[in-house]
């Protein structure tokens, strides 16, 4: 490969991070006898602050498309854990909402979430970490704006 090696180049490392966070995150959820993906738990987590919002918004919240965000909620539901039922404004849209046992295993997981954050990113001072949230937000947004400018634009 000419120039920069693979291993220094942001997507590759940005994939790798991932991995490594999808197993820390599957390792967290394993030794609590739970089968919950991140994705799950971002969905729910919206939920618990945004209890009835509809599917499609969900999606844009939590970055998935409708597609994934519908066989995500499916899941859920069959699991006991959220609800789904037509939007009273708009009976087009779903309308989704953690249950009771959602809202429980929500409390009961948050903690041991926000606990494995600094296992993803090993290596790094509290400080460096938030540096490296600070900026990852930020490349986000950035991404998120220009693809909301320009629809044809990755990101």
């Amino acid at each position: 490969m000419d120039g920069p090696e693979l291993c220094t180049l942001p997507g590759h490392l940005i994939r790798r991070l991932h991995q490594v966070s999808t197993q820390v995150f599957a390792a967290a959820m394993a030794a609590q006898g739970e089968d919950l993906t991140p994705v799950q738990f971002a969905m729910l987590d919206t939920l618990m602050t945004q209890p009835g919002l509809d599917q499609a918004s969900l999606a844009r919240g939590i970055g998935k498309d409708r597609a994934t965000v519908g066989s995500v909620a499916a899941r859920l539901e069959r699991k006991g854990l959220i609800a789904r039922q037509a939007s009273a404004t708009d009976r087009r849209a779903i309308a989704v909402a953690p249950t009771e046992a959602g809202r429980t295993l929500h409390a009961r997981l948050s903690p041991v979430v926000r606990a494995l954050q600094d296992d993803i990113l090993p290596g790094l001072s509290a400080t460096e970490r938030a540096q490296f949230s600070a900026l990852a937000a930020r490349a986000v947004a950035a991404a998120e704006a220009r693809s909301d400018a320009d629809p044809s634009a990755p990101g």
